[in-house]
This record gives C-alpha cells, sequence and structure tokens, in this order.
C-alpha cells in the first residue's frame, strides 16, 4: 500500500492555487507554452498560458481520479452522445476549482483583464441545442457527485456551422473551433482502434463445429481518441469526455503519389476523416444519410471497444461487462450501439447468444427525447444493408425472437407485430432506431412527467404494454455552476451573502431566499443586478446587430433552436398585434418591450429559415418606424450559442416557452430562465408543467390548449380558418402579413408559414392566439408593478432547485444505473518525490 503523506507537507508548487503560485504559473506558460514574451504575448497567447495553467491543476486530479476508479467494484457511467456542447471551458473550470476570484487577482496583478482573456476562447460547437447542452449538464453533474463516468462522442473537426444574417436571411459558414488548438484535450494516439464499415459476412463452422459469422468490411478506419478533463465542483473528481476521430489506416500512399497521381495519395486519408469533419451533415441527399449512418457507428464502435479494453485492464471477463459498465444511449444516435455490442459479444469473443443479449440489455438504457415521429431515427433497409451488412443480420435475429415473444404475449394481434418490429413495413423498409433501442435496453425513461406520460401512452406504447417494469420518468436539469455562478457573478453575489454559496453545489438551498422576496431592500439589490446584466446585454445586442435596446424596457426573450413545433412564429404575431395596435391608435398605453429573438435553423430545413426571414423582416419594419420606436424594438441576435446564453439568460424578464402541448419532450431553457430570475410564459407542454408547479401559479403565465385538448380539437377536425374569422383581431394580424407589409409588397413570402384559408395550420397558432395575447396582458400589468415583478423575479429563482442537473443524475443512479460514489483522493508529490495518496482523512473536497 502508498504510503499517505498529509497535505501540508506535500505541497506541489506547479499545481498550488495560491494567488502566487498561479501567477508565476501563468507567467511561465507565456514564456515557455507560448514562446512570448509578457510584454509581446497575444490575448489568444494570454488565453492558451491561463488555460495551460488551470490544465496543469486538473491533470493532478484527473490522474487522481483515474487512479481512484482503478479495481474499484463500482459500475463506470458511459455517456453516449452525438452531442456535446460544453460551452467554453476556462470560466467553467475556475469556477468548479474555486479559484474564479484568485485568477482575476493574480491576472490584475500582471496588468491583465480576466474578462477579456475569457472571451478569446472559442466555443467547441460540438451539438446543435438541447441535446448536447443537456450532454455537458450531466457531464458536470456525474463529476459533481464524485460519479465515475465517461462521455463518449465525436470530435468533429468542424462544429455546429456559424450563423449570420444577410439580408434577413439566415447564411451558414465552417465553425473553425479549433483554428488556434484546444488546450484542454490530450490526444491518445496509444488508444486508437479500428472500425469496420460496409463489405459483406461470410458464414462458417469452426474447428469446435460452431456456426459463426465473419465480417469482411470494404474498408477500415481508424478512431484516435482525443480526452478532456471534466471536473467536478469543489470535488477532486474529474472525468473524461473522450471524443473520437476519423483517421486513415494508411495516410499517405507514396508509391501512388510517385506514379504523379497526388490526390489519389492522399484519397484514403480524405475519405476516412470525412466521417468525423462536420456535425450532422444534412442528409436531404442518399450520401448525407450514408455518412450521418457511418458517423454514428463510428463512435460507438469506437467507445465500446474502448469500454472492452478498460475491462481487460481491470482484468474484467467480457462476461461481467454489464456489471462494470452502465451504457446510456442520449437518444437514438448511437442505438446502433446495441447491434454493435452483440456482434463483439458473439463474434469476436464467440459468446452464446441468449448470454450476449443478457449482458447488452442489462448493459444498455435508453434515453427518449422527442414525441415527434418524424424525428424517431429510421434507416432505409439497403443503406443499412450497405454500411453494416453483419449488423443489420444481427437486428433482424433480435427481431425474430422479439416477434416470436410478441405472437405468444399478444397472440393474433398482427397489427401490433407490425407496430413492434424492428423493421418498418410501411413503403420502403427502414430499420427503426427507437424500437431497436427499447428492445435492447433495461430502462427506458422520458424526460418530464408529460412527455413520460405520452411517451407510454402514444409514442412508445406497445413497448409500455410489452415492458412496463422498463418505464420511468427523470425531468432534466441543468447545471447551477455554469448558468448561474458563472453566468450570473452580480446575482450570485447577492444570493450567497444573503444565504450562503451551498447552494451551488446543492440548488434546493436557494427556497432560503423565499423570505427575501418581502425584503424591498432586498428586491432592490436584486433589480439593480438584473438592471445591470440588461444593461451588459443591451451593449452586445448594439455590438452584434447596431440596434439600440433601453434596458428599462421589458426583455422579452425567445432563444432556442428554431422549429415550427417550437412556435418562434406565434411570438412574432404578438409583435404584430402590438404594433397594429399603436398604429390604430398611437395613443394606446403598451409596456415597453424588447423583444429578442435567437436560435440556428438546420440548414435544410427551409421553414425554419424561413421563419427567421420573417423575424428580421417584422423587426425590420418595426425599428424604423419612430411612431413605435421608443416602445417595441424586435432584434434577432445572430450564432445564438453556450456564450451568448451566458449573456442572455441573466438579463431575461420574460421567457418565451410557447411549444404545442405535447410536442416539446422538457426544454431546459425554461430552467435556466427560472433560475436567473427571469418569469415564464409558455404552454402547458414538457417541463413547464413541472415549473409552474415548482414556482407557484402566481409566478408563471400559463396560455393555450392543454395536450387532451389538442388531441381532442384535431379528433373533432381543427379549422384554422374559423379562428381566424372569428377573432378580428387575428384577421387584422394575419392580413397584415398576407397582405405583403412586411414583405416589401409580396404577398406570397411568408404564406407557407401560416395560411388558415387553406387550413394549414399544423401547430394550431390560431387555436392558441387568443389566449396568448390575453396572457402576455397579463404579463404587461405585472410588469407595470415593479415591486410586484421583483417579488415574482425572487421567487422564481428561489423555487427552482429541483431543476438542477445534480438532482436528475441522483435519479438516474438509483432508478437506473444503480452506481455509488467513488471520492477521490488527491495525489500529491513532495520536493520531486513520486506521486503519493494523502490518507482519507485529510482528503480535501475544497480545492
Amino acid at each position: 500500500m502508498k504510503e499517505s503523506v498529509r497535505p501540508e507537507h506535500a505541497d506541489d508548487t506547479r499545481t498550488a492555487l495560491s494567488g502566487a503560485s498561479l501567477r508565476r504559473a501563468f507567467l511561465d506558460h507565456v514564456f515557455h507554452t507560448q514562446g512570448k514574451l509578457p510584454g509581446h504575448a497575444s490575448q489568444n497567447d494570454l488565453y492558451q498560458a491561463a488555460a495551460h495553467t488551470v490544465r496543469d491543476r486538473l491533470v493532478q486530479r484527473w490522474i487522481s481520479t483515474a487512479e481512484a476508479y482503478l479495481g474499484q467494484p463500482s459500475r463506470t457511467v458511459a455517456y453516449l452522445s452525438a452531442e456535446f456542447l460544453m460551452g467554453p471551458h476556462l470560466g467553467n473550470n475556475l469556477i468548479n476549482l474555486g479559484i474564479f476570484d484568485e485568477v482575476r487577482e493574480a491576472m490584475a496583478a500582471a496588468g491583465l483583464d480576466l474578462d477579456r482573456i475569457l472571451e478569446q476562447e472559442v466555443e467547441p460547437g460540438l451539438g446543435n441545442g438541447g441535446l448536447g447542452r443537456l450532454a455537458a449538464c450531466f457531464m458536470d453533474s456525474l463529476a459533481t457527485l464524485e460519479i465515475p463516468a465517461l462521455g463518449y462522442g465525436i470530435r468533429y473537426e468542424y462544429g455546429i456551422f456559424q450563423q449570420t444574417i444577410i439580408d434577413g436571411m439566415q447564411v451558414e459558414s465552417t465553425d473553425t473551433w479549433l483554428r488556434n488548438g484546444n488546450p484542454w484535450e490530450i490526444q491518445r494516439s496509444e488508444w486508437a482502434v479500428q472500425v469496420r464499415l460496409g463489405g459483406h459476412t461470410e458464414h462458417y463452422t469452426d474447428d469446435r463445429g460452431h456456426y459463426r459469422v465473419r465480417w469482411v468490411p470494404a474498408k477500415t478506419v481508424v478512431g484516435v481518441p482525443f480526452d478532456s478533463p471534466i471536473l467536478g465542483y469543489r470535488v477532486n473528481t474529474v472525468n473524461t469526455l473522450r471524443l473520437w476521430r476519423a483517421d486513415a489506416t494508411e495516410a499517405f500512399d507514396f508509391h501512388t503519389f510517385n506514379r504523379g497521381d497526388y490526390l489519389g495519395a492522399v484519397s484514403k486519408k480524405v475519405t476516412s476523416e470525412n466521417l468525423t469533419k462536420v456535425l450532422y451533415p444534412n442528409d436531404e441527399t442518399s450520401q448525407g444519410k450514408e455518412l450521418r449512418l457511418e458517423q454514428q457507428y463510428f463512435f460507438v464502435a469506437c467507445s465500446l471497444q474502448d469500454m472492452l479494453r478498460l475491462l481487460a485492464v481491470d482484468g474484467i471477463p467480457v462476461t461481467r461487462f454489464h456489471e462494470k459498465f452502465a451504457v446510456q444511449l442520449n437518444d437514438t444516435h448511437p442505438a446502433v450501439g446495441i447491434a454493435e455490442l452483440m456482434r463483439l459479444l458473439v463474434d469476436d469473443h464467440d459468446l452464446p447468444w441468449n448470454e450476449a443479449w443478457h449482458i447488452t440489455q442489462n448493459a444498455f438504457a435508453y434515453t427518449n427525447h422527442t414525441l415527434l415521429p418524424e424525428a424517431l431515427e429510421q434507416w432505409p433497409l439497403p443503406l443499412f444493408a450497405r454500411v453494416l451488412p453483419r449488423h443489420l443480420e444481427i437486428i433482424l435475429e433480435i427481431n425474430a425472437r422479439l416477434l416470436d415473444e410478441v405472437r405468444i404475449r399478444f397472440y393474433g394481434d398482427e397489427s401490433r407485430l407490425a407496430r413492434l418490429s424492428l423493421i418498418s413495413e410501411y413503403g420502403e423498409k427502414q430499420v427503426r432506431m427507437a424500437n431497436l433501442a427499447c428492445v435492447g435496453s433495461h430502462a427506458i425513461n422520458g424526460v418530464a412527467e408529460l412527455h413520460s406520460r405520452l411517451m407510454r401512452e402514444d409514442v412508445l406504447k406497445d413497448f409500455y404494454e410489452m415492458w412496463p417494469e422498463k418505464f420511468t420518468s427523470i425531468t432534466n436539469g441543468v447545471t447551477p455552476r455554469r448558468w448561474l455562478a458563472l453566468s450570473n457573478p452580480r446575482l450570485t453575489r447577492l444570493v450567497s451573502e444573503a444565504i450562503g454559496d451551498g447552494w451551488i453545489s446543492d440548488l434546493a438551498q436557494l427556497r432560503a431566499l423565499e423570505p427575501y422576496a418581502e425584503d424591498a431592500g432586498f428586491r432592490e439589490q436584486w433589480q439593480a443586478a438584473r438592471h445591470q446584466n440588461k444593461v451588459a446585454l443591451a451593449e452586445l445586442v448594439r455590438e452584434t446587430t447596431g440596434v439600440v435596446v433601453d434596458p428599462s424596457s421589458m426583455f422579452d426573450v425567445m432563444v432556442k433552436r428554431i422549429h415550427e413545433y417550437k412556435r418562434q412564429h406565434l411570438a412574432v404575431l404578438h409583435v404584430i398585434a402590438l404594433y397594429h395596435r399603436i398604429k390604430s391608435d398611437p395613443g394606446t398605453e403598451i409596456q415597453p418591450r424588447t423583444f429578442l429573438f435567437g436560435g440556428k435553423a438546420a440548414p435544410g430545413y427551409a421553414y425554419a429559415k424561413l421563419m427567421i426571414r420573417f423575424i428580421t423582416s417584422v423587426a425590420d419594419v418595426v425599428n424604423r418606424d419612430p411612431q413605435v420606436r421608443d416602445r417595441l424594438k424586435v432584434v434577432f441576435l445572430p450564432n445564438f450559442n453556450v456564450t451568448y446564453g451566458q449573456r442572455i439568460y441573466p438579463a431575461a424578464d420574460l421567457a418565451e416557452q410557447i411549444s404545442l402541448a405535447g410536442k416539446e419532450a422538457s426544454g431546459t431553457g425554461n430552467m435556466k430562465f427560472a433560475m436567473n430570475g427571469a418569469l415564464n410564459i409558455g404552454t402547458m407542454d414538457g417541463a413547464n408543467i413541472e415549473l409552474r408547479e415548482a414556482v407557484g401559479n402566481d409566478n408563471f403565465f400559463p396560455f393555450g390548449l392543454t395536450a387532451p385538448e389538442v388531441y381532442g380539437l384535431r379528433a373533432s377536425g381543427y379549422d384554422p380558418a374559423a379562428y381566424y374569422h372569428s377573432n378580428p383581431q387575428l384577421r387584422a394580424v394575419i392580413d397584415l402579413v398576407q397582405q405583403g407589409f412586411f414583405s416589401r409588397g409580396d404577398p406570397g413570402l411568408f404564406r407557407p408559414l401560416f395560411d388558415p384559408q387553406q387550413r394549414h395550420d399544423p401547430y394550431l397558432l390560431m387555436a392558441d392566439f387568443a389566449s396568448y395575447i390575453e396572457c402576455q396582458e397579463k404579463v404587461s400589468q405585472a410588469f407595470a408593478e415593479p415591486a410586484r415583478w421583483q417579488r415574482m423575479s425572487v421567487l422564481s429563482c428561489a423555487r427552482s432547485g429541483r431543476f438542477s442537473s445534480d438532482r436528475a443524475i441522483r435519479e438516474y443512479c438509483e432508478r437506473i444505473w444503480h452506481i455509488e460514489p467513488v471520492p477521490v483522493r488527491l495525489l500529491h508529490r513532495a520536493s520531486g518525490a513520486p506521486w503519493q495518496v494523502e490518507s482519507p482523512a485529510h482528503a480535501p473536497r475544497a480545492a
């Protein structure tokens, strides 16, 4: 056993956390890592030096964590996600280490501004929205709760596109997030794996008389892991985010080059690297579909091989895979991993089918993130056979055994057989990935109470009736470290002065703020902090868009992925209604508002891109009209991402969560807004229901049809034209749009967004319009009473504790993964001595 060392005798000055040590280390990295004298260093040099200074301190904890996990009987979470939208690392790591103020002081002592240095970090755009942001929050919470975990994904060379607005339209450009390097990652070439694609299978009998299958691939690529440390808050635990890059088995063909075929010499390299070039390549073409499928298989194949390697390191047989790893599927993108693990166990490790299936089912769990049938992934059978011939054989065998079980359980129910089948027989045959995920997992969860209920009653009803014991509900959450402690320092300081800072790792402690809602002095400080946030956002808006907005106006915010079901266009109809009211009666009383929109539309999603053009066109008219300029402003903030989110959430007064009831799985923006003191207006959809219950009916603005009412209205024959004709205000608003008022006289430009006369209204804007407008009037009345609004704002924050991702992860650990925390003791060294582990009695929980 290693000799323990007391920390007071084990100070490794290289990784000490004192201000003096941090300043020395920073200047050392400017000189030795960046190769610059401090006076000649660029802002990027300073950022890189700061990042390496912090990373040194993470690495000590990272290695300590790996040492603690080695040989541990505890399971490890393997979180498989096609997206990890981590956001900038430096500020978050400073918060979690507990040295944000020390580093600010150290930078100031060197004549530097920490805020300017933080602004230099290029955000890794490795996600599209909520899915990737949730994965990032979960990684933060897993480390904070000291849960052994590995996040597995793809190291996209180019992330989600950069969005600019030109002539009111979204224009995409390449996201070169790696242009200055990534100081947080370490390449682990020694753990590279090979991944096969295409080809054919050969069936044979081995020398023991066993039936076997050999996969003969058409090509092979190499998966190279890049590891980033994920630090928990004020603990020694640093888990790993392992992202895979695709390389060629042979990057350069020397003989082909010498023959003069210069392109041919690197063709394998180019083809292989295309796998991890871009996040979500456009799948409108057959080539795009094939690349997406290859991407998804590539990262799960790499990850499962890596897990088997880790088993071997620990000396654990493959038959205990499910005892060591809890593999969580973040939506259906990694679902092909079920077939891949079966292939590895049956083909490579020669396990009997039933034993391999037992291991697979007990290892995997599936989180469903959608109620939209079109979002449940399906792959054309010929495509799947071409890319993954062996996996299709395995899926067909799984399906045959499943349908045999269904025939016995539900005798004579042929329609149920068709619905449960892993192969869709409607039109072109498709492989149903959600069905595969349900069959191959021991647990299936929704991400909000309503979503989970509708999942059981509708989207996955047949699977629920087959295996009700598999289903559970775990409402999403967000990390308070990034979304309050880091992004809102003014409010953080005020809250911590009032109730202490324990809430940062136990968000339920925010409840202690409730009495302060009745304290006029505290409310005044609260309002002052939030107003400063609004001033800062107003300056960002001016710098980014040129639009000048009034921080004293209500900041009415809708920032999220642009999608028809999220109904950004309903919010714009409200803008037009207010505009029409002012134009019709210039003396009318209207609470001044700044409407702030943000979000990206998928490059191939024409409807969503038209929605952006609609927002910007209305903004152009409203912002140019001197009659309304002081009362209404409309802004579309381009390139919304985590970095912008950290500025927007703390400054919002009102947050729009207005999806059609029954369509949003959860939503996490509502939680971030509430945590920062914004009030939410929303339908009874997703987590809005639980948020309203938590903050109280008086501190949430509900409107619109409920999910049962939506189903009932559709069943009775929904006619949007009836709402259009019966509501004069709605008719006036729609007519303005269709007459071309906001499109320079072009009456047809925005017709695809809403055309009630043609009964086109799939997300029931017309039905919810009146309720929405009425609710917005209540919002204006509340905002006109500052003391009332401030009280509501304090309570919104105070009662948001249940929406921490820490709570969600605890529920996953208890209900699905069955994992206990593994505390990490910090490795130290003294005076150049070998690394040693300190005794448990002196293991610090605070950095």
